[in-house]
């Protein structure tokens, strides 16, 4: 994720550090949003190019992962939105997931459920599917407000309809 331009040492150290202390966040959301590896590699590249160039307006009394969040998953909403056309809707989530869900998948019944919750996911339009991924990160009300700049109110209400709807479709599937 190596970014070239003619911002200070300083900034381009700091940027490489934080980047390198969150770069899980940028390769969950490719994963999320792109289906093939190289394009994948793609969004995940430019995520870096826009966070490297929006850089400069962080405001470091805010916390860095809320700030990446959100310009990471609005370059992949954008991806999604301008790729939509020429590929699948949905994509499957990569295994790195497995361990946000807190699913155990050791046994049969917990791969399947954890198979399941990737399906409804993948399922899900691409601002419901950031706000499950930030869901499952475990990322507060406000946190994700933040990220996906809505009200927390709106927040609250559908991740309680996201819920709801992941019931029924669990159900459906058999797996109450």
């Amino acid at each position: 994720m190596e970014i070239a331009t003619a911002m200070a040492a300083d900034d381009r150290t700091r940027f490489e550090t934080l980047l390198g202390r969150h770069r899980g966040i940028v390769l969950k959301i490719a994963a999320s949003y792109a289906w093939h590896a190289e394009d994948r590699a793609d969004l995940a590249q430019e995520i870096a190019t826009q966070l490297w160039r929006a850089f400069a307006g962080y405001d470091p009394a805010r916390p860095f992962s809320t700030w990446m969040y959100r310009i990471a998953l609005n370059v992949a909403i954008g991806h999604v939105r301008r790729h939509a056309p020429h590929a699948r809707r949905t994509v499957p989530f990569d295994e790195t997931l497995h361990d946000t869900a807190h699913q155990d998948t050791s046994t049969r019944d917990g791969l399947d459920r954890m198979r399941l919750l990737q399906r409804f996911i993948a399922d899900q339009r691409p601002l419901d599917r950031a706000l499950l991924l930030l869901y499952l990160e475990e990322r507060t009300i406000r946190e994700m407000s933040d990220v996906l700049g809505i009200g927390e109110s709106n927040v609250t209400t559908k991740i309680n309809r996201l819920k709801q709807r992941l019931r029924d479709y669990a159900s459906a599937a058999g797996h109450d």
